[in-house]
């Protein structure tokens, strides 16, 4: 059975996990409002996908936000 012989030091072991760093997201460009938004996701500024209008904003009152979403294709 393999076992190490010398103890694995903080500097060797640290220099090892220098590259387990998380990246920054990628965003697109939404090509109708131009708004950053993640890739293959619904735009959450006009409520669009790959076209269409998948979610649609109806007027708030009051301040209040609500949407609804269109079930019938997704």
């Amino acid at each position: 059975m393999a076992v190490p012989k010398q103890r694995t030091s903080r500097s060797r072991r640290d220099k090892r996990r220098a590259t387990h760093k998380v990246s920054a997201p990628r965003l697109n460009e939404c090509p109708r409002c131009h708004s950053p938004r993640l890739p293959h996701r619904v735009c959450k500024v006009c409520g669009t996908y790959a076209g269409r209008e998948v979610i649609s904003f109806q007027p708030a009152e009051a301040g209040e936000t609500t949407t609804t979403t269109d079930q019938t294709e997704v």
